[in-house]
């Protein structure tokens, strides 16, 4: 007869590892979207896209992720991150959404439940989403070059660069 834990149930047949495994930090640069709940353009308010701009900073700061570029868009956000080796990208995103949501104090949902990540593998791929990122503005018509918008990593702001992996990439190619 198995062992029940304190609950009633059996640990079954199992035995699973207290902490999850996360991969290598050469597998873990990621193009994070998320979308603000139905859509709205919370961040058209000057106030509201400097605390979100803050609040990706400040975990950015506190070594929770390498933020390489950003964008804040009216309704949504592109960064690409590479988190921390203690870090999962679940939780990294946890903290930039739920980190914002719970310094805005809205009484309203703040954002779709889910977000879309993409993994960064090489060079052209990093240097492309860079690119992607920051001129997303340009081609939503808010600003004439991307160093012109103020929320996003083309406006001067000196960031974590493409790690030297991915460089490794294309001088081994």
């Amino acid at each position: 007869m198995q062992a029940c834990n304190k609950s009633g149930f059996s640990h079954g047949p199992f035995v699973y590892a207290a902490e999850m495994r996360l991969a290598p930090q050469e597998t873990r640069t990621y193009l994070v979207t998320a979308v603000t709940a139905e859509r709205r353009s919370l961040f058209q308010v000057t106030a509201t896209a400097e605390l979100f701009e803050q609040t990706i900073l400040d975990y950015h700061n506190q070594g929770k992720f390498l933020l390489h570029a950003f964008v804040i868009m009216p309704d949504h956000f592109h960064v690409l991150i590479t988190p921390a080796p203690d870090v999962s990208l679940e939780k990294a995103v946890q903290f930039i959404k739920g980190g914002f949501s719970f310094r805005l104090k809205s009484k309203h949902d703040v954002w779709m439940r889910s977000f879309n990540e993409s993994q960064i593998s090489t060079e052209e791929k990093f240097m492309s989403c860079v690119r992607y990122i920051e001129e997303n503005p340009v081609r939503r018509g808010l600003a004439a070059t991307p160093e012109d918008y103020r929320f996003s990593s083309a406006a001067s702001r000196r960031l974590d660069p493409v790690l030297p992996y991915m460089q490794d990439e294309k001088a081994r190619a």
